[in-house]
């Protein structure tokens, strides 16, 4: 149960709450009541033993204050005494640390019995704003400090003339009445003379060093002022994010805990703390809590140990649940796709070097919010952009790049179990975002028309075309074909929004793999990425949405969710969760991992329901399952990747020029070209030439295209109008299946309705690779 919130501590006041104490390795944390007060931190076990019973105390004064994470701090003084402490909230954890900050201060002052010392009460500042505010005090200090020594030096003065005006008072009462008189009031009006100067001497210093001292006063509060407000209004904005951030997770985030074998928050860096996790036992201080998280959709713990005997002894026992034959090689005996010590990765013996560098990237400065504060709501394909926020590869060698880890589809089709077919395919859909993580370079837009081939057949066993066959909306066929059993297909459109501070980019279509020896037909749709801090700050990436992975043959299905990244969330970023069924439900697999490093498998052997509901109402799904392994892991990037745009090694030999390919081929065109090359003024120029040449030849093709059909020019004009605002206010499957407006007819592919989702869709039709051998490029396009 939670506690009402506590109002933001003031210095001075006394401050109690709640927080989770950790005790010990079985027990974990523990809640526990802690009181501030006067400089001591004391912990109660429960609020009544406040008047008897205190479990320990920590005084302030000399104490350490460290903040480890976004609800964990640790309080320390010197060895003896160490409290590692987690709040319910990262907001909750500030106004503790507040408290304690304050409360130190305040200590330190008592203790050290000095005015002065309340500068100590200000937390250090780090940084080049530090360093100016402490050149400005001390400059302060220096002039205040001469201003004393003038008081000092005057006060000197006034006590010396003092004196002789004294003296000369005294010697003229003692004077008679003579020739002496005239000189001895000559000598009072003199010293009174010098008095009266040196008064006023002092009077200036003084009148200066109180204008000195109020003008420095008014800064310094209303600099503090401001500081407070700030610090409130930042409070508050926390505080307001950390609710919207925990409804939206509560809604639609779940977590998965690995079993125990995968992680020992014993052995883990962070030492005790990092324990938090941990399924402690239960007592009578179960109330446990953490607002920060989310809840979970299942949960995953050790199968029981007769199971993992069985799988050592018998795992065709195991095999033949699964519809496997004795002599298949199951998951748990197959090395790693990457392995390079394999055969398979033996046999693939490259016969062409490939270049390994591209120039490196040059250094422009470029006033970005010039260029996008007029861009705000609007499609990303209308707004014209300079080569400056682009990469040197088209989007359809970006689509070409989900080749990289080709090998799983290759394991997938010697597989002759669906279910682990089913686990391949999953982690190759999970494996094309692996290559994004670093990249926040814009691919260049594809020409209508423009192609792009990868042919690996004498490296890799496989071969692929892409071609743009619309520009509005932009989408791109891909049909891939490889020499080890398996095809791939997809027609890909590119739904963006820019929303100011980031941007949301959203694939259209769904993506195709079919293996020819079983004829298992998969299907799935991609994630959205978001590109954030566009505006101000680092430029990042991330992945977030849901995946189902459909055999459309057998009706097994894998789901899988992208989690979002929190800053509020100890999961480990960029997680995947996912589970294999087949087609009555059943779970065999537990997927689990990032999607930037590496997934892992684990097979389910007992699967139950827990009796209690979780806090969205819904039972949570327990799976008991076998140890982790790896199933695909990501590649390391080639050194001095974070000069080459953070290419991967496929991605750096995309771009080279290559002999024999179409006219209409990306390597061909000139602007992303002169990019490469670091040309950069040259490449924008080229670009808007492309762009404007495009924009007249496609304004041709819809003249001819009018005359042939001869519908009114007016209407023609609103109904693209119509569709162009569909697609700019909400991009959606219904938008992309209405209908290419281009009246462009594709070179290589042809649009077909799909025979196993309903949808329209472009397929290859042939005819690409033996234009090649011929060198027959005659009926392509001029399109650069």
């Amino acid at each position: 149960m939670s506690e009402p919130k506590a109002p933001t501590p003031a210095p001075g006041d006394t401050y109690k709450g709640w927080l989770f104490k950790w005790t010990n390795y079985i027990k974990g944390y523990q809640r526990r009541w802690f009181v501030l007060s006067n400089g001591l931190l004391s912990y109660y076990r429960t609020q009544a033993e406040m008047g008897h019973t205190c479990r320990g105390t920590i005084n302030l004064a000399t104490a350490n204050i460290a903040v480890e994470d976004s609800c964990n701090f640790v309080i320390s003084n010197g060895g003896t005494q160490t409290y590692h402490l987690k709040a319910s909230s990262e907001v909750e954890r500030q106004r503790w640390i507040t408290a304690l900050e304050l409360a130190k201060a305040k200590a330190f002052r008592m203790q050290a019995e000095s005015d002065d010392s309340g500068d100590d009460s200000t937390p250090p500042a780090t940084g080049q704003g530090a360093g100016s505010r402490n050149s400005e005090v001390q400059s302060t200090l220096r002039t205040l400090g001469s201003k004393v020594e003038d008081l000092s030096t005057c006060n000197d003065l006034i006590a010396k003339h003092g004196s002789a005006l004294q003296r000369s008072l005294s010697e003229l009462e003692g004077v008679r009445l003579g020739g002496e008189t005239s000189e001895k009031i000559r000598q009072v009006t003199e010293r009174a003379t010098l008095f009266r100067i040196t008064s006023n001497a002092m009077i200036n210093a003084c009148r200066d060093f109180l204008a000195l001292a109020q003008t420095h006063s008014k800064r310094w509060q209303k600099a503090l002022q401001a500081e407070r407000e700030q610090r409130v209004r930042l409070e508050e904005t926390l505080e307001q994010l950390a609710k919207q951030h925990n409804h939206l997770e509560r809604a639609f985030r779940g977590a998965t805990v690995l079993p125990a074998s995968q992680s020992n928050p014993a052995i883990d860096s962070k030492g005790p703390v990092s324990g938090k996790g941990d399924a402690s036992d239960e007592d009578e201080e179960n109330e446990f809590f953490d607002a920060c998280e989310d809840v979970q959709e299942f949960i995953t713990v050790p199968a029981d140990p007769k199971y993992h005997r069985r799988s050592g002894s018998n795992v065709s026992g195991i095999s033949s649940e699964l519809g496997m034959d004795d002599g298949t090689t199951s998951l748990d005996e197959q090395s790693l796709a990457s392995n390079p010590e394999s055969p398979q990765s033996q046999e693939l013996v490259p016969v062409r070097k490939r270049r390994t560098r591209i120039p490196d990237k040059p250094n422009y400065s470029l006033n970005l919010w010039s260029i996008m504060k007029n861009c705000i709501g609007k499609e990303l394909s209308k707004i014209p952009m300079p080569v400056n926020f682009n990469e040197p590869l088209s989007m359809l060698q970006r689509l070409s790049e989900d080749l990289e880890y080709y090998e799983l589809l290759d394991r997938a089709a010697k597989c002759q179990s669906s279910l682990e077919q089913m686990c391949y395919v999953a982690a190759f859909t999970v494996s094309s975002y692996s290559t994004t993580v670093h990249r926040t370079g814009k691919p260049f837009n594809p020409l209508l028309g423009e192609t792009f081939e990868l042919d690996r057949v004498q490296e890799s066993g496989y071969r692929s075309l892409c071609e743009q066959v619309s520009h509005h909306p932009p989408a791109a066929a891909h049909h891939a074909i490889s020499e080890r059993g398996w095809t791939l297909r997809q027609e890909i459109a590119l739904a963006s929004k820019f929303r100011g501070k980031y941007l949301s980019i959203m694939p259209l279509g769904s993506i195709h793999c079919i293996f020819e020896k079983s004829t298992n037909h998969y299907t799935w749709k991609k994630v959205t990425t978001t590109v954030h801090n566009i505006i101000v700050g680092k430029l990042w990436i991330d992945q977030s949405g849901e995946i189902d992975v459909v055999n459309h043959k057998t009706g097994d299905r894998c789901h899988l969710k992208f989690a979002p990244y929190s800053y509020f969330s100890r999961d480990v970023a960029r997680k995947v969760t996912g589970v294999v069924t087949d087609k009555d439900g059943k779970a065999h697999y537990v997927l689990s991992g990032t999607w930037d490093e590496k997934m892992e498998y684990s097979r389910v052997m007992q699967s139950s329901r827990r009796g209690e509901n979780g806090a969205d109402g819904r039972q949570k799904t327990v799976y008991q399952t076998l140890k982790a392994k790896e199933l695909w892991r990501k590649t390391p990037l080639p050194e001095g990747a974070e000069n080459m745009y953070y290419f991967s090694t496929l991605a750096l030999t995309l771009n080279e020029l290559e002999e024999g390919v179409a006219p209409t081929d990306s390597r061909r065109r000139p602007d992303q070209r002169l990019m490469e090359q670091g040309r950069w003024e040259e490449a924008n120029a080229e670009k808007q030439r492309l762009e404007e040449k495009q924009r007249t030849v496609r304004r041709e093709r819809e003249r001819e295209a009018n005359r042939a059909a001869s519908p009114s020019e007016e209407g023609k004009e609103s109904a693209d109008g119509a569709e162009e605002v569909e697609i700019a206010s909400e991009p959606s499957e219904t938008t992309y299946k209405s209908g290419h407006q281009d009246n462009y007819k594709s070179m290589w592919f042809e649009q077909l309705v799909d025979p196993v989702t309903g949808e329209p869709t472009h397929i290859y039709k042939g005819g690409y690779w033996e234009a090649k051998e011929q060198g027959n490029w005659d009926s392509c396009p001029d399109i650069f």
